[in-house]
């Protein structure tokens, strides 16, 4: 669960769902929906001096989020009947950094690119999908040629991703996996855009649930996997039984990360 979310939306290299008709009963706008408003997480890599991040979420009428902030920076976002087409990115001195577009076939969202003034740093992310519309792998380029691409495939069980598994390309590929267990409560994202959290690519904002417990492994040279991490997840609901405080701990006890949800009623 940890800067993913953050790291998705503001930097856009990739935002992960399901995509299936029960996305489309959650986005009606008839009901009732708790929209997240802020998230203020505390990152434990270092013990002795906790990071703290902040982020809020502003929506129109119809409960489309329209601006992130986050540190001094903006994303600002477009829409054309429900999907998201762009996200302009703004530095904290409200400099356009880059912007993101979506690209689409039908109803199903197949790539995002990131434009920067500077080409050499664009980047595509592309994405595939099982039968059910569920999404399976994605696949980020950060060269014309898409030399040495990241790839992520995603496991599921029901609704829920029980498995991610990630490659990191570059000179050096490493990777590294994740496995999941579930309570039985709604995600914090649920009432999100559908594509928003496609565009997410992180196992927390596609389930249907909460993640409750969380291995991490990463892959030996000679293909074996090796657990370096096992952290388990407290979760605190509100009325609607959304989550309002995630605390994630490690098996010697030590915190290793904090959330804290806010909602608004639309």
């Amino acid at each position: 669960m940890k800067k993913y979310f953050l790291l998705g939306l503001m930097s856009s290299a990739t935002i992960l769902t399901n995509c299936s008709s029960d996305d489309d009963s959650i986005n009606n706008p008839a009901e009732q929906k708790l929209l997240l408003s802020k998230i203020t997480t505390v990152y434990y890599d270092n013990p002795s001096n906790p990071e703290t991040s902040v982020a809020t979420f502003e929506y129109n009428n119809q409960g489309e989020l329209m601006k992130m902030l986050s540190e001094g920076r903006a994303s600002v976002f477009e829409y054309n009947s429900g999907k998201p087409t762009k996200i302009s990115y703004y530095t904290p001195s409200q400099t356009l950094e880059y912007y993101t577009v979506f690209n689409y076939s039908g109803d199903q969202l197949v790539n995002t690119k990131a434009i920067y003034t500077n080409p050499d740093f664009n980047r595509k992310s592309t994405y595939t999908y099982n039968s059910n519309g569920k999404l399976i792998s994605s696949t980020l380029c950060q060269s014309e040629d898409c030399s040495n691409p990241s790839t992520s495939t995603y496991a599921y069980n029901g609704d829920n991703i029980s498995t991610e598994t990630s490659t990191i390309g570059g000179s050096i590929i490493s990777a590294y996996k994740r496995e999941f267990s579930h309570d039985d409560k709604l995600n914090p994202f649920t009432y999100m855009n559908k594509y928003l959290k496609i565009m997410m690519e992180r196992a927390y904002s596609g389930n249907k649930n909460n993640y409750i417990t969380e291995r991490l492994s990463y892959k030996n040279n000679d293909g074996s996997w090796t657990q370096n991490q096992n952290i388990t997840y407290t979760i605190q609901y509100n009325s609607a039984q959304l989550p309002v405080q995630v605390v994630g701990k490690e098996t010697n006890g030590n915190n290793y990360v904090q959330y804290n949800y806010e909602y608004i009623t639309q």
